[in-house]
């Protein structure tokens, strides 16, 4: 099974690394390991979270969030996987992908269902 969901904005008008610090802060707060690199054309975040549900599903899973595009028009995709313990291999994969795409097994898929209602929801209202 593939694992992503892709959200497209539009005449929102936003700085991109501004929106991709706005979204790594965030989940600082809510207790996510961070780290971000800036892109040309956006940004690439990817986030880890300890807890019961990720002791379940394993310890290396954690979610990548690529930004990319123009103020005025950008996708924001969002794709569950393994951590990578460096980003920049995070960055390559997301330049060499066009989509984000990581295989999941059923219990990934609980986590994947967490992300999509509760961290998609909160980038939307991050980006109004």
């Amino acid at each position: 099974m593939v694992s992503n969901k892709t959200l497209n904005f539009q005449n929102k008008n936003r700085n991109l690394n501004e929106l991709s610090q706005q979204i790594a802060q965030q989940l600082q707060n809510e207790g996510y390991k961070v780290q971000s690199r800036q892109l040309a054309t956006g940004a690439v975040i990817q986030a880890q979270k300890a807890g019961i549900l990720r002791d379940i599903i394993t310890a290396d899973r954690a979610f990548t969030i690529r930004i990319d595009g123009q103020p005025n028009d950008f996708t924001i995709v969002v794709g569950v996987g393994k951590f990578i313990q460096n980003i920049a291999v995070a960055v390559a994969e997301a330049l060499i992908l066009s989509e984000l795409f990581l295989a999941v097994d059923i219990p990934e898929m609980l986590w994947t269902e967490h992300v999509e209602k509760g961290i998609i929801k909160e980038i939307a209202t991050i980006v109004g």
